[in-house]
């Protein structure tokens, strides 16, 4: 099956499920989101992987129009659907992927993507793509989850995260994304990090996680050393803490 696919069953089938998540549509990025779109009086906005719609309807709070984007065309109905619901008429839907864009050059002010870049199939083409559809005084915001610096906690992190859904593809640390942004025509102006406690069986839900990997799971980190179980804050019943980060980059020029 190829990746794209992969990527697009994983997530469909479960597009409700996380609608209502609460990792999904709760935290303060989001608020952070909606107050940076307004600060921008900005004007096109896109979600990239817009997932169940959490970022779109962040920014389209702040009156931008905003153009929600994913793969899966399960995600795409239900946000049309929730925009709807919430009268939020300044949201439209597009489906593709995040290496080929297709959209005008210097079409988009700002660009956001939440919890979707560790499922992309090649980061710098996606990148080279957002820097052609932004505006050279646009803004792009990456958020997601990320490994640490420490090679011992990053394999570990790869690891549960593939076991839990096989479309992923990986975490990067912050100084991968940095250098990827750089080589991609952009200059971080704002990073800020912090973590987010996973609940083990929530988590292993809504990815629907099969029986055997998730006790492949339960089997990795019941051995696992006493560093790693300190750094993921591991609980007796598997729940741990992600790292998250906020990377708020520019087009140089």
């Amino acid at each position: 099956m190829k990746q794209r696919r992969l990527v697009s069953e994983q997530f469909g089938g479960s597009a409700q499920a996380y609608l209502s998540s609460s990792v999904h549509a709760n935290g303060t990025d989001l608020q952070r989101l909606t107050e940076l779109t307004r600060n921008l009086a900005c004007q096109q906005a896109l979600d990239l992987g817009c997932g169940a719609g959490h970022s779109s309807f962040a920014m389209a709070k702040a009156g931008a129009a905003v153009t929600a984007y994913d793969l899966s065309p399960q995600m795409l109905s239900l946000v049309e659907h929730e925009a709807a619901q919430r009268g939020l008429t300044n949201i439209t839907t597009q489906l593709g992927g995040a290496e080929h864009l297709p959209f005008a050059e210097a079409s988009f002010d700002l660009v956001a993507t939440r919890f979707s870049a560790h499922h992309w199939s090649n980061v710098p083409a996606a990148l080279g793509e957002i820097r052609r559809v932004l505006k050279s005084t646009g803004t792009l915001v990456v958020i997601d989850v990320i490994a640490a610096e420490n090679p011992l906690f990053d394999t570990l992190l790869q690891t549960v995260e593939v076991l839990g859904d096989p479309s992923h593809i990986r975490d990067y640390r912050v100084s991968e994304w940095r250098a990827m942004l750089q080589a991609s025509g952009f200059a971080v102006s704002e990073n800020n990090n912090w973590t987010l406690p996973i609940e083990f069986a929530s988590w292993t839900a809504i990815k629907r996680t099969s029986d055997l990997r998730v006790e492949a799971i339960r089997d990795v980190f019941a051995k696992v050393s006493d560093e790693v179980r300190q750094y993921f804050k591991l609980q007796a019943d598997n729940s741990f803490d992600l790292d998250i980060t906020w990377l708020q980059a520019k087009p140089t020029v």
